[in-house]
């Protein structure tokens, strides 16, 4: 005789929920990766998930809801890669090797930027966070560059770090390689890292060398 089906107990069901949600946020990166927040589409992501349709709106309230937890989980990556204490040329090299590593991140920040009509989910947040890098530029340039911009400086410094993504076929014309190539990759991120101590935005609190300096150095190439 089968035995009765037994309930879930409320901590499975909280991880089957937590579980659900994670598949979630994970195809809706790769949706927004590859059509942006405008052409994205709910049925598109459960389809990817693998979830009744019914359950994006359920535990995000809509595409707004979603977008804004991904944004959410992006800041708290953010707020590994720019830890207190990590000199900003180690940061930008830590921006770019997300080409790398997520590159689906990355895709999304493009695309939102080549859909912005105004309308920006997520936006406050961003301006917020950005707003901290301003102020460590400005703080690291002092009076001694006072023609530079920081607001404008930390926006070359974005597009540097995201080109493997946004300029894929520059990268493969003027490099002759693969923009998608790990070892490609972190030497370009060495490379942003370079220029960022070259504008004088290289040196922490107690004067340490930035890696992709200390690499250069071991590999007989530094200044």
């Amino acid at each position: 005789m089968p035995r009765p089906r037994r309930s879930p107990a409320p901590q499975e069901r909280l991880r089957d929920a937590e579980r659900t949600k994670q598949r979630i946020l994970d195809a809706a990166a790769g949706e927004f990766a590859a059509h942006g927040y405008a052409g994205a589409r709910i049925r598109a992501i459960a389809e990817r998930a693998g979830v009744n349709q019914q359950l994006v709106s359920y535990y995000f309230d809509g595409k707004e809801g979603l977008f804004r937890a991904m944004s959410e989980q992006w800041q708290q990556r953010q707020a590994q890669i720019s830890e207190p204490g990590t000199p900003l040329p180690e940061q930008l090299r830590r921006y770019a090797m997300e080409n790398l590593h997520n590159p689906d991140g990355v895709r999304m920040v493009a695309w939102n930027g080549l859909q912005y009509t105004g309308d920006d989910p997520g936006g406050t947040e961003r301006t917020a966070m950005l707003a901290r890098g301003v102020e460590q530029i400005a703080s690291l340039v002092g009076d001694d560059n006072p023609d530079l911009d920081p607001h404008c400086l930390l926006v070359m410094l974005m597009a540097a770090c995201m080109a493997p993504t946004t300029l894929p076929q520059v990268i493969a014309g003027l490099c002759q390689t693969d923009p998608k190539d790990p070892q490609f990759v972190e030497h370009y991120a060495d490379q942003v890292a370079r220029v960022a101590e070259s504008l004088g935005l290289g040196a922490d609190s107690s004067g340490t060398p930035s890696p992709a300096r200390r690499r250069s150095r071991r590999a007989g190439t530094g200044l």
